[in-house]
């Protein structure tokens, strides 16, 4: 038996890894990757079987965000291209919740910028929930709205909303390093008021911010401490025009290791798979799904994710299931049938036109310097005249 079967068989038996164990799954080397997923994949199966929950995120207030997190394109000062626009009105809340519905969300989270909402915001976000809840009963709704005052999250409970979002982001001892203007204790402060108000805790983290192993081991613990119901894990998407512009220290390799380390600490958490996964991950994707049992569905706050459709074909080709749809799989492998995939080649050997080899910037890589990694990230397009609330 292999240390990662002994890790393995104590995350099934709710037995919480050392601190050790935990930093060797993130000193573990490539050679042993796919072992570390694998023995991710048993405690992920054990509590999840092949399951994969879909969320989806509606930003509903975009931008000019009064706090200075490092990591944010809707920061203070932030010159980053990103929409912004005030509260969104109840239908068009609803409008973009329910295509996220459609298509197979089961989870939708409703996400305002700000340091935290006042009695009044509280009022117009319940006033939507509830709006959303009489059309979608059976779809659970998250509020994300940054520092809650007292009372605010038993209002948002009495609304129908299922859980409140609020990261911790970072270990304590690294977060002074990523904000200024609120500090480590007024997140936790806030997971624990929404979890006492009735609301199920979601909680996670974000990876690639120049924190060390035992930042990301500590931030973990942290979260299992609190026994959130959802752990999101995001890696950063560094905006130009944000102080982590150009922050680009993570590998997939590297992103797959921490989510098996966070499955490890949080074996029976809904571990989802966030922001940043397409530019970080990039064709490991599918291989996170064997650690994870969770993942956004389409774009995030103020960037793009792939295409809905595409992380359907991800999810069934993984030989997954997405949640709520266990009993359709014929149904979902017709919708995702790609006859327009099977091409007849006219490049290459016996043709004039250049054989599919390297990316063009790739193959002048010799002569100049390859593009900047920042042109993988694409923010959100929809026009803001159109989102814009009065």
């Amino acid at each position: 038996m292999t240390w990662l079967d002994s890790l393995a068989d104590k995350a099934v038996g709710g037995e919480l890894p050392t601190r050790d164990e935990a930093l060797a799954v993130l000193a573990s080397g490539d050679d042993e990757l796919m072992d570390v997923v694998a023995a991710a994949f048993r405690v992920r199966r054990q509590f999840f079987g092949r399951r994969v929950k879909l969320n989806y995120l509606v930003n509903i207030k975009s931008g000019l965000c009064p706090e200075d997190c490092f990591y944010c394109s809707q920061r203070v000062g932030s010159a980053a291209d990103v929409l912004k626009y005030t509260w969104l009105k109840t239908d068009e809340v609803i409008a973009s919740a329910e295509a996220g519905v459609a298509g197979g969300a089961r989870r939708v989270c409703l996400v305002a910028s700000g340091r935290g909402p006042t009695d009044k915001h509280i009022d117009r976000v319940a006033g939507t929930v509830a709006a959303f809840k009489e059309r979608n009963p059976d779809v659970e709704v998250c509020a994300c709205l940054g520092l809650l005052s007292d009372g605010q999250a038993e209002r948002l409970a009495a609304a129908g909303t299922t859980a409140y979002n609020h990261n911790l982001n970072t270990s304590g001892a690294h977060y002074a390093d990523i904000c200024t203007t609120h500090e480590y204790a007024d997140r936790v402060s806030t997971v624990e008021s929404a979890k006492s108000a009735g609301l199920s805790p979601c909680s996670g983290l974000i990876a690639g911010m120049g924190e060390t192993d035992e930042d990301l081991v500590d931030v973990a613990f942290a979260l299992r401490a609190m026994r959130p119901d959802s752990v999101p894990v995001n890696f950063l998407i560094p905006f130009d025009g944000t102080p982590l512009e150009g922050r680009w220290e993570l590998t997939p390799q590297r992103c797959l290791r921490i989510l098996a380390m966070v499955r490890f600490v949080n074996p029976d958490a809904e571990v989802r798979l966030a922001g940043g996964r397409e530019i970080h991950l990039r064709t490991l994707q599918p291989l996170a799904l064997h650690v994870v049992n969770s993942v956004f569905l389409g774009d995030y706050l103020t960037s793009e994710g792939q295409p809905g459709a595409a992380d359907l074909a991800m999810i069934a080709d993984a030989g997954f299931t997405v949640e709520g749809a266990e009993d359709a799989p014929g149904e979902l492998a017709a919708a995702l049938a790609r006859p327009d995939l099977v091409q007849v080649r006219r490049r290459g050997a016996g043709t004039a036109l250049p054989a599919n080899t390297v990316l063009p910037a790739l193959a002048s890589a010799r002569s100049g310097p390859l593009p900047p990694p920042s042109s993988l990230v694409r923010s959100c397009s929809v026009s803001p005249a159109r989102l814009r609330a009065p």
